[in-house]
């Protein structure tokens, strides 16, 4: 212990010595430098450009048709489909199944039955198993089952285009094998 307080002790005095050297000259000559270029150099600030004359804008078209109107997009929508060359047409009106309201690739195809010639898929959706047979709709697209087979299901999907022109699209769900 009383080895380390020599040791502090001789480096106290050590840097008091050094730092007594450092003389007042050096920093009354930088003063005097900064003081006289003060002196000498003179401030220039250039002169502010006016400011711009603000005209606030006029709206003018307040009686026009608003563009964001939905009877303007109901009216434009229709023109589309009455030049459309399609006659194929999904059935808005009528009253949508259950199974509709899933994406397709939520669906999973988990079985069939079959009874007296006729197949039934079993699918899961929402943890629920349903079972569906040949003419029932499904997904999102207005899918419509056209067959059944043991480990597939075909459908005829109905949607538009990029032109607004209404479209058969085939696709298929297939048999989900569960791994043992």
């Amino acid at each position: 212990m009383k080895r380390a307080s020599v040791i502090f002790n001789l480096f106290a005095l050590t840097l008091l010595a050094a730092l007594s050297g450092c003389g007042d000259g050096g920093v009354t000559e930088v003063k005097g430098w900064m003081d006289q270029t003060r002196r000498e150099t003179r401030v220039w600030i250039p002169k502010l450009s006016p400011p711009k004359k603000f005209t606030p804008f006029v709206y003018d078209a307040k009686a026009a048709v608003d563009p964001f109107s939905i009877a303007k997009l109901n009216v434009a929508f229709a023109k589309m489909q009455a030049n459309s060359g399609s006659s194929l047409r999904p059935d808005l009106q009528r009253r949508r199944e259950w199974l509709e309201s899933f994406p397709l690739d939520t669906l999973k195809m988990v079985g069939t039955l079959s009874n007296a010639g006729q197949n039934a898929a079993l699918l899961q959706a929402d943890k629920a198993i349903v079972q569906v047979r040949v003419g029932a709709y499904l997904g999102q697209n207005m899918g419509r089952v056209t067959s059944i087979s043991e480990d597939a299901i075909e459908l005829k999907e109905i949607v538009q285009d990029a032109s607004g022109d209404w479209v058969e699209r085939k696709t298929k769900l297939e048999l989900q094998e569960t791994k043992k």
